[in-house]
Parts: C-alpha cells; sequence; structure tokens
C-alpha cells in the first residue's frame, strides 16, 4: 500500500498516493507487430539463463519473469505499473469504496500513537465505541509507537470475522481501555457534507470511487432538505488523489449545465480520444438510471468556490479545470499536483493486471494538467502564516519519469527556486499539526466563505495581501 504524503488521514483500505483517471477494461485485442525486436529478446533469455545458472543462489522462474514485467512497465512512467495479486485486490477494493478492516479514519499522533480521526457510521469500531480523539497505543498488545501508518494499517487489515485487539488512551478514561473488534466488510463513503453556517454548505469529496456520484447526489439532495435557499456551496477537493474517472465526470456535471463537454482525452488508441459530456452514459456505474436526474436545479446556479492543494491531484484536476473552464466556481488554494493522464488496468489473469497510462487529459478549453496543474484564482495559503505542511508535498513534475506537458513545454519542467525550498524550510520547522478539514479552525474553508459572502480574502504572498471581491455571484470579476 503506497503513503498519503502528509494527509493526516487515512481511511483503512483506501489505496493512499496519487490515485490515478482509471478505467478498467479487457486486456486490447491489438495485433502484435510481426517485427519483433528478437536481438534483444534473445539478450532478455540470455540474461534469465545466466542468473538460472551462475546466481549465488536459486531464483524461482515465476519470481524472475514477474519482475521483469514490472521493470518494463515501470519504466514508463511514475503511474503505469503490473498489478501482482495483492496490489490489484487492493485496487479493485479501493476503486469500489469497500474494503475489510475495523472502520476507522487515522492519523499520526504528535506522540508518534495512532490517532482515531473518526469511526465510520455502523463500522465494527463505531459499534464497539471507538470514539474520534481515541489514541491507539497497542496492536493485539504489540506498541504502535515507531510504526508507520501503512504498517498500522496492515496490522488492522485482514480477513472477515478474524479479531483484533485495540489498546485505547482516552482523555477522560482513568486507564487503558482494550477494544477487540471482528473484521468485517466496510462500505466507505467518499462523499462528506454539512452546514457549516447558516445559508453555507461545505461539501468534501476525499476520492472518486464507483460510489462517489451516488454519495454525492445525495448528499446535496439532504443539503437542500435542511436549507432550500443555499446562498453558497464550497466543494472540497483537497488532498483528493483522484480515482475513477467516470466519477470526476459525474461530479463536474452535477454543477455544469447539462451535456456540456467535461474532459477531452487523446492518446495511442482510437479508444483513447475522445471527448467526455456530462451524460449519464459518461458517468452513471452502480446506480439504475441518472443519480444527478432529481438533483434540485438550483445547485446550478448556488455560487460556489472548490478548494484544492498540492494534493489534489488527477480527477479533482478534471474536476477543477471544469468548473474554472465554465467560470461556474472560483478555485481557491494553491497550485494542484498536475497529473493530467489516463490509466488503462488491462487485467492479465485473474488476480493480475497492468495499470498503463493511455492518454492524457484535457480541459473543456484545450488546457494540458500534465506536469503542471491547475492554478486557483485565489492562490490562499493553508494557514494564517503561510502553506504549513502543504509546502512539503511533491508534485507530478518533481518524479522521475514523468510525462512531458504536450502543451505547455515550459511547464512540464521541475523548476523549484529558492523561495520555495525557504518556504518548504520553514514549514519542516514549525511542525504543525495535520489540519482536520471542515473544522472551525480551518482557515481556506474560512477565506472560500469570506469569498462567497463578498468579504475580503487573506491570499498567499510573503506579505499577506487582502483581495476584495464585489459580488460572489459574478467570481471571473475580483480585483
Amino acid at each position: 500500500m503506497g503513503k498519503l504524503k502528509n494527509t493526516g488521514l487515512i481511511s483503512l483500505g483506501v489505496i493512499a498516493g496519487v490515485a490515478a483517471s482509471l478505467q478498467f477494461s479487457a486486456m486490447a485485442q491489438k495485433q502484435v507487430d510481426p517485427a519483433l525486436p528478437l536481438e534483444e529478446l534473445r539478450q532478455l533469455a540470455d540474461v534469465f539463463g545466466l542468473i538460472k545458472s551462475d546466481y549465488v543462489e536459486p531464483i524461482e522462474d515465476k519470481k524472475l519473469l514477474t519482475d521483469a514485467i514490472s521493470g518494463m512497465v515501470a519504466s514508463l512512467d511514475p503511474h503505469s505499473a503490473y498489478l501482482d495479486k495483492v496490489a490489484y485486490a487492493e485496487l479493485r477494493e479501493d476503486s469500489q469504496g469497500k474494503f475489510v478492516g475495523l472502520g476507522i479514519e487515522i492519523g499520526l499522533s504528535e506522540d508518534g500513537y495512532i490517532k482515531i480521526v473518526s469511526p465510520i457510521e455502523d463500522s465494527p469500531a463505531y459499534r464497539a465505541g471507538i470514539k474520534a480523539g481515541d489514541l491507539i497505543t497497542r496492536l493485539d498488545g504489540t506498541p504502535v509507537k515507531g510504526l508507520s501508518l501503512d504498517e498500522s494499517i496492515k496490522k488492522m487489515r485482514g480477513e472477515p470475522g478474524t479479531k483484533v485487539s485495540l489498546t485505547i488512551a482516552r482523555k477522560d478514561a482513568p486507564k487503558p481501555l482494550v477494544f477487540v473488534i471482528t473484521r468485517e466488510e466496510i462500505h466507505q463513503k467518499s462523499v462528506k457534507a454539512k452546514m457549516v453556517e447558516p445559508g453555507y454548505a461545505w461539501l468534501r469529496v476525499a476520492q472518486f470511487q464507483e460510489p462517489t456520484v451516488d454519495d454525492l447526489a445525495a448528499k446535496i439532495t439532504e443539503l437542500y432538505k435542511q436549507d432550500p435557499h443555499l446562498k453558497g456551496l464550497v466543494l472540497d477537493l483537497r488532498n483528493d488523489p483522484g480515482g475513477m474517472l467516470q466519477g470526476a465526470i459525474g461530479v463536474s456535471a452535477a454543477f455544469l449545465p447539462k451535456d456540456v463537454a467535461i474532459v477531452t482525452t487523446n492518446g495511442q488508441l482510437p479508444e483513447s480520444k475522445q471527448i467526455f459530456y456530462g451524460r449519464a452514459e459518461y458517468y452513471a456505474l452502480r446506480s439504475e438510471g441518472d443519480a444527478l436526474a432529481k438533483l434540485p436545479t438550483e445547485v446550478k446556479k448556488v455560487p460556489m468556490v472548490v478548494l484544492v492543494n498540492t494534493g489534489s491531484a488527477s480527477a479533482s484536476e478534471i474536476v477543477a479545470g471544469a468548473l474554472q473552464d465554465y467560470k461556474r466556481a472560483i478555485i481557491l488554494g494553491s497550485q494542484t499536483f498536475g497529473k493530467g493522464s489516463v490509466q488503462t488496468i488491462r487485467q492479465l489473469t485473474a488476480d493480475t493486471a497492468v495499470k498503463l497510462t493511455t492518454a492524457r487529459y484535457y480541459t473543456p478549453k484545450g488546457r494540458s494538467i500534465q506536469a503542471k496543474g491547475i492554478v486557483p484564482d485565489l492562490l490562499v495559503d493553508e494557514n494564517a502564516d503561510g502553506d504549513g505542511l502543504n509546502s512539503l508535498r511533491t508534485r507530478e513534475a518533481d518524479l522521475e519519469k514523468h510525462l512531458s506537458n504536450d502543451r505547455d513545454k515550459e511547464a512540464a519542467k521541475n523548476i523549484r527556486d529558492e523561495a520555495e525550498d525557504e518556504l518548504r524550510i520553514v514549514a519542516a520547522e514549525k511542525r504543525r499539526k495535520p489540519l482536520e478539514y471542515g473544522s472551525k479552525d480551518d482557515f481556506q474553508l474560512t477565506q472560500a466563505l469570506n469569498h462567497l459572502k463578498g468579504f475580503p480574502v487573506q491570499l498567499a504572498k510573503a506579505e499577506p495581501k487582502i483581495v476584495q471581491v464585489n459580488d460572489p455571484k459574478k467570481p471571473d470579476e475580483k480585483k
């Protein structure tokens, strides 16, 4: 399982890292070129034979060949990979929004323990009485201090029906509490929503999965039941690493005029040269019919701000780019990750597959996001005095062998000037706590609400600068 850098929130079972804009398909039935590089294939066979005969200890044929496949695919770009049985199973679980575990969102506390951010509703952990703020000090009697999040996650996952013991430190408990919890399949919601102030709603998409469009429609409906006359909506895509392409199309379509183009793709295969529109045929995956068909019509017009940061990647950049191109929303935060490519899953066997980059994607106006990202309309730091942990994140352009930006060659270069390095050093020295999105201490959310109300917004500058937006209903008119 990969590592989701600096989020502070990890859902057990979620594949971390920068997720792909994924499409699933059977192995392409493509005619093999008869002019194979026979000399190189002979060399491969010779090396295989040398390892089998001369290496210091015996190596299984399967391992050698599997590693050769893995190395060949991994040499292409950072997002292409060979998926063995474990990796392929995790990817399918992640895209379906379900996994086997306890049902908790966790983060590392300052003193090295595992902090419970939130139990997932109706999960084993929730029913056992695990609470937000609890600290896990031991797993099956083993101290967790010093373990990485990935190592802790592996210990908490397992087969359905098996048990795990959690030793919990709770503020108001005089001594540690021990919970024995039975693992089961967890159905995770990728969308959260709440009214943050009267008339103003917060809607967060944590990752784009198969249920995302259905979940989004349900949350929007709930918000409008609470307040049929919303004055403003904040769509939070910070640290959303991407996921299903169809989810990005559906989320965009919920707020845009009917049938508009959301994203275009281009690659070698004819099927990769496409325009995707905001219609159910392009985003419906799970539900019968169109999950967005019964949404309140007001959602197409409510003033919007989209929150993004360096952790917003791939599918989340598709949404931000589409809403920005159509001037449907103001984009607020920091420049996004810059992953403008689509990965297709080609199944090899029942248990293995190849994740292969098959296309670049472009916003409705033809902008390429690859190695550049979405530049917000309003650049706002994570905190009032700087960009915090967000300054420490890696971007697509920092990755070795990343694809170039075919429409903006300069944007593909990895340029990090002294000012940016200085910001990273400052952020590291401050050792800030990971931010809980949607909380009362969420500075960027506060600035988004200020914009929607027409109040001043504090921009990200060496010297904090205030921008006044005259009319939040016209986000393209600002100064």
